[in-house]
C-alpha cells in the first residue's frame, strides 16, 4: 500500500479545498518545494500534485510551482489538473514528471487516452472524481451522466496505470474514505486504485491495511496530513510493518 501525500496547488500556493470549492481554499504553504521536500523527508516514497486552476482552465496553470517540486524532490509525481492534450503530457513527462492523471479528458474524449496510453506506456493514469457516484468534470464544476464504474470498465484493456478515484462528498471534510465505492469500483476492474477523499486519521491507514483492502494501490492523503491529525511517522511505520509481514 503505497500512501501518497497530496500537493494541491492554486495560485502558487498549496491548498486544501473543502469539497472541491476553490472559494473554501486554506493556503497550508506558499513554498511548494519545500512542502515537497519535507514530505520526501517524512519517508514517503511518491507524491500526488494536482494543478486546481489548470483543472478549471483546461491547460496548465502552476506551471512554476511544479516545476519547483521537481525540482526539490528525487521521489516520483503524478500530475492532474488541466492536462488535456497529447503535447500537454508530453511536456509534463520530459519535466520529470512519472505520470500523468487524466480526469475531464477521459469523459470528453476517451480516444486520447487510449492514445496516451499507446504512445507512453505506464505513464499515464485516469483521475476519476465522483459525486453521488457520477462523474464529475472541469474541476468538479459540471457532474456527467456516467457512473465511476461505467467510465473505468472504457478503459480497461487501454493500459492506463492507475485509477485515482475521489470521492468529492468527502474531500476535504475529514470524514474518512469511502471505502465501500473505493472497493466496489477497483473489483470492477483489473485496472489498480488508489482512493481518494476523506483520509482523516491512523484509523484511515488500519482500514486500508485490512485484507480486503490488498486490492487497491493505496491512498492519497492532504489536510489530515497538513492539519496534525495523522501523524507521517506512524502512518509509515504501520505500513512498512505491514509490507514486512506480507513478504
Amino acid at each position: 500500500m503505497i500512501l501518497f501525500p497530496a500537493i494541491d496547488l492554486k495560485d502558487g500556493q498549496c491548498v486544501r479545498l473543502k469539497l472541491g470549492d476553490m472559494d473554501q481554499a486554506t493556503v497550508f504553504n506558499d513554498n511548494p518545494g519545500a512542502q515537497a521536500k519535507a514530505f520526501e523527508d517524512q519517508g514517503f516514497e511518491w507524491l500526488h500534485v494536482v494543478d486546481l486552476n489548470g483543472a478549471f482552465a483546461g491547460e496548465s496553470v502552476n506551471g512554476a510551482a511544479v516545476d519547483a517540486i521537481l525540482s526539490a524532490t528525487k521521489n516520483p509525481v503524478q500530475l492532474g489538473g488541466g492536462i488535456r492534450t497529447l503535447e500537454h503530457i508530453e511536456t509534463w513527462l520530459e519535466k520529470g514528471i512519472t505520470r500523468v492523471i487524466l480526469g475531464t479528458v477521459a469523459v470528453r474524449d476517451p480516444d486520447l487516452v487510449k492514445e496516451a496510453c499507446r504512445k507512453f506506456p505506464g505513464k499515464v493514469a485516469v483521475g476519476i472524481d465522483a459525486k453521488g457516484g457520477y462523474v464529475a468534470v472541469e474541476g468538479w464544476a459540471e457532474t456527467s451522466e456516467l457512473t465511476a464504474i461505467d467510465l473505468a470498465r472504457q478503459f480497461e484493456d487501454a493500459g492506463v496505470s492507475a485509477i485515482i478515484y475521489t470521492d468529492i462528498d468527502r474531500d476535504g471534510v475529514l470524514k474518512g474514505l469511502n471505502i465501500p465505492s473505493t472497493l466496489e469500483l477497483a473489483r470492477s476492474v483489473s485496472i489498480p486504485v488508489i482512493a481518494s477523499g476523506g483520509l482523516a486519521s491512523i484509523d484511515d491507514i488500519h482500514r486500508l491495511l485490512e485484507s480486503d483492502c490488498a486490492i487497491l494501490e493505496g491512498a492519497i492523503s492532504g489536510r489530515a496530513l497538513y492539519d496534525g491529525r495523522l501523524d507521517p511517522q506512524e502512518a509509515m511505520d504501520l505500513i512498512q510493518a505491514a509490507r514486512r509481514n506480507a513478504s
